[in-house]
């Protein structure tokens, strides 16, 4: 029997239980998620704007000076694989042989001596968008030599990389690979490491798991219009060398990793293997460990086991809590000063002039 006010229902029919709220908030927040930022404001990188924001409105007061590489340390190693394929592990491995510096892509964001972030802006200019590439840092004139080799496609120079990585004797990871041809080509002397990954499926969910995390933050994204150094951090890898690397011009690095990760692997593996001779080249696994890279390298083998530097929890997760702190927690401290000066304006104005 049922209690008085209680309509039972009829048999047959179903009853239908209005979703809890928290679960409604929790399917709004992860689609908002699942949109890239980068792809719904998406603009080609060539357009003025950019250039207006480079060299206007996010131009470093103090930009730090051009390196210089010295002739008693030549560059060695060229660690040219693609990103999540060991590459902090094998710079930390590198440093224990005695490669000091070894250049990281961290170092592109968070170099000691200063922001270089613009410089490797201007070089990823040059080499996807020679034919509309001006060099701010040029006074040269449109009928010079080099504005008639820009338009035919410049090769970066060796003296333009060491302007950025000149006190380094060994790179790995975001520089190397995506500017592989060209450093190749710049240091010819240089032994060749084309580091990879034997499980691909491993591979590439781990570039899911952190670029493409990164990729699709929208704090981070809204950060970067806030703070100058957020802006260049988010302008030089989400818009130029992991999104060009993967061939994502509209930024938007899921689609790109899903669909072109494993191809444009295969592409870079066997360009790598076309332009380094064999005894200056080594294709190197992870797993393989301390062996084959010393005796390539010609190092004794450390009494240490192989560092494992870039694990989720390890390298990346402590880099994601480093640009917390010293980004997007700035940003948004510089937009309540924002707001709360907005909110000063408007009362004042309000009570003087109207």
């Amino acid at each position: 029997m049922g209690t008085a006010g209680t309509k039972k229902p009829s048999r047959g029919s179903t009853t239908t239980t209005a979703p809890p709220t928290d679960s409604l908030f929790k399917r709004a927040l992860n689609a908002v998620n699942s949109v890239n930022p980068l792809a719904q404001f998406h603009l080609a990188l060539h357009h003025p704007w950019w250039r207006f924001l480079e060299e206007r409105v996010y131009a470093l007061p103090s930009p730090p000076p051009p390196r210089r590489r010295s002739p008693d340390r030549p560059m060695e190693v060229l660690c040219v694989g693609l990103p999540r394929t060991g590459t902090e592990s094998l710079q930390q491995a590198l440093l224990r042989l005695g490669y000091d510096h070894t250049y990281h892509g961290w170092d592109i964001v968070y170099d000691d001596a200063g922001c270089y972030s613009p410089g490797w802006v201007r070089l990823c200019r040059k080499k996807w968008y020679s034919s509309s590439f001006s060099d701010p840092q040029s006074s040269s004139s449109s009928s010079s030599p080099s504005s008639n080799s820009r338009r035919k496609g410049a090769a970066v120079t060796a003296a333009e990389f060491d302007a950025l990585l000149g006190h380094s004797a060994a790179v790995t990871d975001a520089a190397a690979s995506v500017f592989a041809a060209e450093m190749v080509a710049a240091y010819p002397e240089a032994k060749v490491v084309l580091n990879m990954r034997r499980d691909v499926d491993a591979w590439e969910r781990s570039l899911e798991s952190t670029l493409v995390h990164v990729n699709e933050s929208w704090a981070f994204w809204l950060a970067s219009w806030l703070d100058r150094e957020c802006f260049w951090a988010w302008h030089v890898y989400e818009r130029f060398l992991w999104p060009l690397l993967f061939r994502a011009p509209d930024g938007d690095m899921k689609r790109a990793i899903r669909g072109n990760a494993r191809w444009v692997q295969r592409e870079h593996a066997n360009m790598i293997r076309g332009l380094v001779p064999k005894e200056r080249l080594l294709e190197w696994y992870i797993e393989d460990g301390w062996e084959p890279l010393c005796k390539f390298l010609g190092k004794p083998v450390p009494d240490v086991e192989f560092p494992h530097a870039n694990a989720l929890n390890g390298g990346w997760k402590a880099r994601e809590e480093q640009a917390n702190k010293r980004w997007i927690e700035r940003a948004f401290l510089n937009l309540i000063l924002l707001i709360t000066g907005l909110i000063v304006s408007i009362v004042v104005a309000r009570k003087y002039l109207f």
